[in-house]
């Protein structure tokens, strides 16, 4: 019987990458997402299940959970920005939203997973945070806010769990090049181009191969924290672009 990987956030960019990965990898993957259309379809692709999942909500996450017999994995890839704006022009609202997502739904996933994860005897919970969970910067409130969290609660989790069979890993990419910064811009493609403009950023596959790394390491080894960047990119904040 296949091992069982639940991908959160699974309807674009880094979750669906990693799906389609782990897939490849010899996974059943159950995959989550609010647009069900999207998921079912790379579901028929790679052979998974899709499952409606909202991870602001607890209702669904409770549905989500009972429909998971069996989980060895969880890649928690739900997550995202909204604006740019810096905290006193800022919306309560956005910040409320990027909480729940980031880091509250990454709690009720696990919460409702953990059991078994720890039942499997060699369970896995990979969040994928940010750079922005390490650095903060001027328009990043909310979001770094979000992500800090996520780092914490990733590294308490690692401490509670240790002596159980279920591994943690924070996963922190840099500059990604997805639906992320579209998301982030409220929809303003310009916008969102620009954040990429004159470099070479990372693609979600570069995030999926390495979490699918992370997860064919022996039960042994523990990879604590990852942080990925592009090579132009240093920081949360400097990156090194060819003049347009």
């Amino acid at each position: 019987m296949p091992k069982v990987a639940v991908v959160t956030g699974a309807s674009s960019g880094i979750g669906a990458a990693t799906a389609r990965t782990l897939a490849q990898q010899g996974f059943h993957v159950i995959l989550g997402a609010r647009r069900l259309d999207r998921i079912e379809q790379i579901a028929a692709e790679t052979g998974g299940r899709a499952v409606a999942l909202d991870v602001t909500d607890d209702h669904s996450v409770a549905r989500f959970v009972a429909q998971a017999d069996r989980c060895d994995v969880l890649v928690n890839c739900a997550g995202g920005a909204i604006g740019r704006e810096s905290i006193a022009e800022s919306a309560i609202s956005d910040w409320q939203a990027m909480y729940d997502t980031n880091v509250l739904g990454t709690v009720r996933m696990v919460k409702g997973l953990l059991p078994a994860l720890i039942a499997s005897g060699d369970g896995q919970i990979i969040n994928v945070g940010s750079i922005a969970g390490h650095e903060a910067y001027a328009g990043g409130g909310g979001y770094n806010a979000a992500k800090f969290a996520v780092a914490a609660l990733t590294r308490v989790l690692r401490i509670e769990l240790l002596g159980q069979p279920v591994r943690v890993c924070e996963m922190d990419p840099g500059m990604v090049e997805t639906e992320f910064s579209l998301v982030r811009f409220r929809g303003d493609q310009a916008a969102a181009d620009a954040v990429y403009r004159g470099m070479t950023p990372l693609s979600a596959q570069d995030i999926a191969d390495a979490i699918a790394w992370i997860v064919a390491r022996p039960p042994h080894v523990n990879v604590d924290r990852i942080v990925i960047l592009a090579r132009d990119q240093v920081s949360a904040t400097i990156a090194h672009r060819t003049q347009d």
